[in-house]
């Protein structure tokens, strides 16, 4: 089975964070909370709390095997963190599996990986895509090579199915 980081911070959206953690486990797929400090607790938009295990500035893509971003504020916050930033960005470069709900492609903008790729998000973030070089397609989960996208709650069945293909 693979092991997933899951990069997060305060404010996250917690059913982005918890139906995708959840679906993950239940397939036999370990989880790791990475994020600012390790030994932390970071709670979610509505008090879900989570504890960090690694820092990002401890860990590369090549401790994994696969990258999920949940969305919220969580993401925002994160691209503001040059080692958070280099993380995500190490995923892309090593053709690994990344997962982005909703706010997750701001993290993803900073990290300057989205040029000519196909990708989805919250609707706030249309532009933001479009100026990053990438094509917004307004779907509930889209695909495009290693990238597994989608827009919102309403779509985490969807992203769900497509991040497990991706982990097969």
């Amino acid at each position: 089975m693979k092991k997933i980081a899951v990069i997060l911070t305060d404010m996250f959206q917690d059913v982005e964070y918890q139906r995708p953690v959840d679906a993950f486990r239940n397939a036999g797929h370990t989880i790791v909370h990475v994020g600012l400090v390790a030994g932390s607790t970071v709670k979610g938009e509505y008090g879900t709390p989570v504890l960090i295990e690694k820092a990002a500035r401890d860990v590369t893509a090549d401790d994994f095997d696969a990258l999920f971003i949940p969305g919220g504020y969580s993401p925002d916050r994160l691209r503001a963190d040059a080692n958070a930033v280099r993380f995500a960005a190490d995923f892309f470069e090593k053709k690994k599996p990344v997962f982005a709900i909703c706010h997750a492609a701001q993290l993803l903008i900073t990290a300057q990986v989205l040029k000519g790729r196909r990708v989805t998000g919250w609707m706030s973030l249309v532009q933001d895509i479009r100026n990053a070089g990438a094509e917004y397609v307004d779907k509930e989960v889209v695909v495009d090579g290693n990238l597994v996208s989608s827009r919102k709650p309403a779509d985490i069945p969807a992203f769900i199915r497509e991040s497990l293909a991706k982990l097969s």
